[in-house]
């Protein structure tokens, strides 16, 4: 596939620079492809992109097969040239910022990162710059093409961790669909106020409050949510979990551990008047109320790699404001 990447506009005075994809895709029918629907060997062929693509391709009459426009159903013979030529728009308008990013690992498919706190991840009303999908459109150009820069799951703009992004409409599909199917594990460290007396799983619907937009709740109305979690270290009042999750709705660990009476230290939405437990020094108080975020971090993530088809599993180290904060608890 062949791609160019700028295509110059005079507008008055002023030169605008728009991003453009070329795209040019040719193969030739044999025996095994006598019989089969065009779009299903192409799907196969030309499994970059998806089905419903290389459809809306046909129907467009940008897919030619013996330099004739045909329609999705039509039937192969042997010996036939498919040719696609075509140039598409970027699906994304938002402009790419020279923001740092921890890139832990990069192939052809996918960036796997370690997302600073303090981060939004997504461009929206009141964040419309400064954002994750900024900083990735200025490491790759490319993902303009995709929805959400590639992005296919998401962390709260002060929950620091692991995420995976992709880099083409294979392995987009791909992860969204692991993800659907519950194949991607989610590791998280997570430190609350109290004390579980043990591990345990959270089984409660997840959904909007009904009365605070901005905030999820634990409702009836809601979507399945589960999380799962175990006690890392017990801190005198405090404590320190491995968090797992079974789904991923919107704020989920922060929903699910304050309903169950456990907030995670420095939430402000979920932590209620739960600040500190009994018996915390005055030091340590302060400590915790200039904690100015959540203290949660996604440290591990597990996936099938897109097309390499093996389990891949990365990790991320915890940020400095996270490990001084667990330093400060454990010399209390």
């Amino acid at each position: 596939m062949n791609s160019s990447w700028t295509e110059k506009a005079i507008q008055g005075s002023k030169q605008i620079t728009v991003m453009k994809k070329n795209i040019s895709l040719k193969y030739q029918t044999n025996s095994n492809d006598a019989g089969k629907r065009l779009d299903a060997v192409m799907a196969r062929e030309f499994n970059q992109f998806s089905r419903a693509h290389i459809q809306k391709w046909i129907k467009e009459g940008k897919l030619l097969l013996d330099e004739e426009i045909v329609k999705p159903r039509q039937v192969l013979k042997s010996n036939q040239q498919i040719s696609i030529e075509t140039t598409e728009d970027p699906v994304l308008e938002d402009g790419p910022e020279n923001i740092p990013i921890d890139i832990i690992f990069e192939d052809e498919d996918i960036i796997v990162l370690n997302k600073q706190p303090g981060l939004v991840v997504h461009p929206g009303a009141g964040n419309q710059h400064g954002t994750l999908v900024n900083a990735l459109l200025h490491h790759d150009k490319e993902l303009s093409f995709l929805p959400r820069a590639g992005i296919v799951h998401r962390l709260d703009k002060d929950t620091s961790g692991v995420m995976v992004v992709a880099k083409n409409e294979l392995s987009y599909l791909n992860i969204v669909t692991q993800l659907k199917e519950r194949k991607v594990k989610r590791h998280y460290l997570a430190l609350v106020t109290g004390e579980p007396l043990s591990g345990s799983t959270i089984n409660e619907p997840i959904g909007r409050h009904p009365k605070i937009r901005t905030k999820q709740s634990v409702t009836d109305k809601g979507k399945e949510a589960i999380t799962k979690f175990t006690i890392n270290k017990k801190m005198d009042g405090y404590s320190l979990l491995n968090v797992s999750l079974e789904t991923g709705r919107t704020h989920q660990i922060r929903v699910h551990l304050a309903f169950i009476g456990f907030p995670i230290v420095g939430d402000s939405v979920y932590g209620g008047t739960r600040k500190f437990s009994a018996g915390t020094t005055a030091a340590l108080q302060k400590e915790i109320s200039s904690f100015s975020r959540q203290a949660l971090h996604a440290e591990k993530l597990e996936f099938i790699h897109p097309t390499i088809g093996k389990k891949v599993s990365y990790f991320a180290e915890s940020p400095q404001d996270l490990v001084d904060l667990i330093e400060q608890f454990n010399r209390s």
